[in-house]
This record gives structure tokens, C-alpha cells and sequence, in this order.
């Protein structure tokens, strides 16, 4: 069953750390009226031709993929996330930017129960499996939310990267399900990163931020990710591994490839699966 304690846990140092993130930001919407877009080429290329169909962005965010979809791709976008102040802003973004989506405030497993509709098109990016507590509960979630011959798109950082401490060092499990609790909550990682798609530089913002509430992380892998998905039905279309991740660099010395695209540190091996990608389809 889903570890309702946890995620509430969860929303409220999102609320905290996504205050932090968005403080280095600058205009969001100015970005976005300029026809900004915050996706990268791997989720564009498996979403695909998608003008005019509907698609559910799980785990959200602030919204500024979901808006990116709804305006380069022409989705009819709607999008949810566990985190008030995240909704919040990404309600207001799609106001201030005039670009029509809706924006659900609930924790994913809610949503799956009560809602009624069913999309063409789901969809989770970034840094969402770690999040989940009940993999069986989501993999059904996303069938119950899919048409039939709907498809589900995710990218996603690979299990194995989430092995390591801050220095490289093997720490935690692969797999299994278990979970950290770290007291620091939810980080600064736009600081830590630098750029982001709306910015080149950091910005002024947030400094040496410190999350007043702890954050708790499940370690799940890849075989388990996918058959959460074909034990609730869905048919396994594509699964890929990455050598480099995207948007987000948390060792500071990983290798830079440039476009916000980063490998792993110059002295270990090259092909360390750092970011993986899946889609998976419910059969007519």
C-alpha cells in the first residue's frame, strides 16, 4: 500500500525546496512568452506527434514541461504533483504566459482513485520513481488513467545512479523498495546545477539553503519499474539506458557535455547508466 506518512512528509519539503528552486529562476513567464521550451530532445522524440491529443503530466512539478508540451508539442495538457506551492506557481505561469492547461494539487495515488478520465497520452520525467512507494498501486494507476492504445512516456534518472553517496561511493540498494530518510529534505539542485533551460547563469536567489523538513527516497529497479507496468497490462514498447543524464548535476565533478547534459566523473568508467527511458502501451 501506498505510504501516505511518507508522501506527506514529502509535500511538505517540496513545498520548501521548490520556494528555493524557483527563487533562481528569474521571469518565468517572460521565458515562455518568448516561446521558451524546457524539454529535451529524449522525451520530444518518444511523446512524438501529439497536437490535439490529451496528455496527463504526473508528478509535475511547477509545470514548466507541461507548458512546454502544451505549447511546442499542442497537447491538451493537464498536469498534477503532490506539492502545493508547485500548483500553485504552475497555475499562475500558465496565466501569466497564456498558455492554457490545468493543474491538479494531489498526491498521485489520490488522483488515481478518484479521478474518472482517461488520457491518449501519460506522462513522468525527472526524478519521480524515487518518490513512490508503492510501485504495483502506480503501474496500475497509469492503465486506469490511459485510453485504450493510450501510451505511457517516462524518463527518468537510473536506479543505479541513486547507488551512490556525494563522493561516488556505493551506498544504498538497488532495488527492493526500501527507503532513506534524509533529514535535509529536499535540496537546492537548480544551485547546484546552475543552468537551467530558463537561464544560462544562476540567477540571484536562494543561498545556502537548508530544508526544514526531511524528505524520504524508495530504491526501486529498472526490472521492477517495468513490471509494475505489464503486470497492470501495459505492453513494453521501448527501454533504453543512458550514459548521461539531463538538467541535473549532483557530484560537481561530473563531466560537462554541454546542452545540460552530464556524465559521470572523468575517473570512473564512461557507461555508467546515469538516465534511462521507457514507454509502454494499453492495448487496444
Amino acid at each position: 500500500m501506498p505510504n501516505k506518512m511518507h508522501h506527506e512528509t514529502n509535500r511538505l519539503s517540496w513545498n520548501e525546496g521548490t520556494k528555493a528552486h524557483n527563487s533562481h529562476k528569474g521571469d518565468q513567464a517572460a521565458f515562455f512568452r518568448a516561446g521558451g521550451d524546457t524539454l529535451f530532445r529524449e522525451e520530444r522524440n518518444l511523446l512524438g506527434e501529439i497536437a490535439g491529443k490529451t496528455l496527463l503530466h504526473l508528478q509535475c512539478n511547477c509545470g514548466q514541461d507541461t507548458l512546454s508540451i502544451a505549447q511546442h508539442l499542442g497537447a491538451v495538457v493537464t498536469g498534477v504533483d503532490i506539492s502545493d506551492e508547485a500548483i500553485r506557481f504552475a497555475r499562475d505561469l500558465s496565466v501569466q504566459c497564456e498558455i492554457p492547461a490545468r493543474f491538479v494539487r494531489a498526491d498521485i495515488y489520490d488522483y488515481f482513485e478518484t479521478s474518472l478520465r482517461q488520457f491518449e497520452v501519460v506522462f513522468s520525467s525527472y526524478g519521480v520513481i524515487c518518490w513512490l512507494s508503492d510501485l504495483s498501486a502506480w503501474g496500475r494507476g497509469i492503465a486506469s488513467c490511459l485510453r485504450p492504445g493510450g501510451r505511457f512516456v517516462l524518463v527518468d534518472f537510473h536506479p543505479a545512479f541513486a547507488m551512490f553517496d556525494d563522493a561516488w561511493r556505493l551506498r544504498f540498494d538497488y532495488m527492493g523498495g526500501g527507503y532513506v530518510e534524509f533529514e535535509s529534505g529536499i535540496g537546492d539542485y537548480v544551485a547546484l546545477t546552475g543552468a537551467t533551460a530558463e537561464i544560462d547563469m544562476l540567477e540571484a536567489g536562494a543561498r545556502d539553503f537548508r530544508n526544514p523538513f526531511p524528505g524520504v527516497e524508495y530504491q526501486w529497479g529498472i526490472a521492477e519499474v517495468v513490471m509494475a507496468l505489464v503486470d497492470a497490462g501495459l505492453q513494453l514498447t521501448h527501454l533504453r539506458e543512458y550514459a548521461y543524464c539531463n538538467g541535473f548535476r549532483p557530484f560537481p565533478d561530473m563531466t560537462d557535455f554541454g546542452g545540460r547534459r552530464y556524465g559521470a566523473s572523468p575517473h570512473l568508467p564512461a557507461n555508467i547508466p546515469l538516465m534511462f527511458s521507457l514507454v509502454a502501451e494499453l492495448p487496444e
